[in-house]
């Protein structure tokens, strides 16, 4: 071969120059689609994980439910038979019945108190003298007598008492606790804890018999008269049965004299929702007026 073209070709294999302009475009185009395809996968994978953040919203935080407050949790010598109906701070649980067994007819859950001084030595709702050292219990609706088992549910701890009185006259309380019984189960100082309450003596019906509704205690007895005078044109019978509590007399206003708990309740259901009244289901004792004051 001729010298001169042996030469140019030993120029086209080793000058640098022409080997940059030969191969360099090739290698650019290649690297800048790998480049391209890497930038387009980043924004790809961004949009996504930024699309599946905003799909991921937590829900807002519940609100955190009120601590009991001081005035709720005090001792309940100021929470008894005969006090002044008031609302509760916080929304009220119903009680809770709960099927019976061959040897309990009726379970309830809700909260108890208990009362003590002043109301010992007085007389009770079944006409014997309160003994706040002996396990007696008051209830709105169960037959004087009663005897119930009464279980802390805070400790476990149980007592047995039985039904002299009524009461408590306050929302979102079933039972009533002398302060011997409220010894048993540690409820002094808590004040009002939750309780099961179980009847055990045999042959008891708690629902059977009649049931009035109170609608209001006043300590003036102009006001028990006005509401009676109100609800007089829609309900019969109404009446006022006077109160001799230790912090003087009290007037309550009663309104029905219905057969059965159950159709109680739901007459007292009908009073709170017609009447904006605090209904309490009480049982009619035998002996207990009807009507007049």
């Amino acid at each position: 071969m001729p010298r001169a073209r042996r030469g140019m070709r030993r120029n086209l294999r080793h000058d640098p120059g022409r080997h940059v302009t030969s191969f360099w475009p090739g290698h650019r185009r290649k690297t800048t689609c790998y480049l391209v395809s890497i930038i387009l996968l980043l924004l790809i994978y961004g949009c996504a994980s930024r699309r599946s953040v905003a799909d991921r919203r937590q829900p807002p935080p519940t609100q955190p439910t009120p601590p009991e407050t001081a005035e709720s949790a005090k001792r309940s010598t100021d929470v008894r038979p005969g006090a002044t109906p008031t609302a509760p701070r916080a929304a009220p649980k119903r009680n809770k019945p709960v099927a019976g067994s061959p040897d309990i007819n009726s379970i309830e859950e809700g909260n108890a108190s208990w009362y003590g001084e002043p109301f010992h030595g007085r007389r009770a709702s079944n006409g014997e003298t309160y003994d706040m050292y002996k396990l007696t219990a008051a209830h709105r609706t169960l037959p004087f007598e009663t005897m119930v088992r009464v279980t802390n549910l805070n400790n476990g701890k149980s007592t047995v008492v039985r039904i002299t009185d009524r009461g408590p006259f306050v929302e979102n309380r079933i039972i009533d606790l002398s302060l011997a019984a409220a010894r048993e189960i540690d409820s002094v100082g808590p004040g009002v804890v939750p309780v099961r309450v179980e009847i055990v003596s045999p042959g008891i019906d708690p629902t059977a018999g009649f049931f009035t509704v109170q609608v209001g205690a006043f300590r003036d007895p102009a006001n028990a008269e006005r509401l009676r005078e109100r609800l007089n044109g829609s309900y019969s019978p109404i009446f006022i049965q006077q109160y001799d509590s230790p912090d003087g007399l009290y007037y309550r206003v009663r309104v029905g004299r219905v057969s059965g708990e159950d159709a109680a309740r739901q007459f007292g259901d009908q009073l709170r929702t017609r009447e904006g009244c605090t209904p309490f289901v009480v049982r009619l004792d035998e002996g207990a007026p009807t009507g007049g004051n």
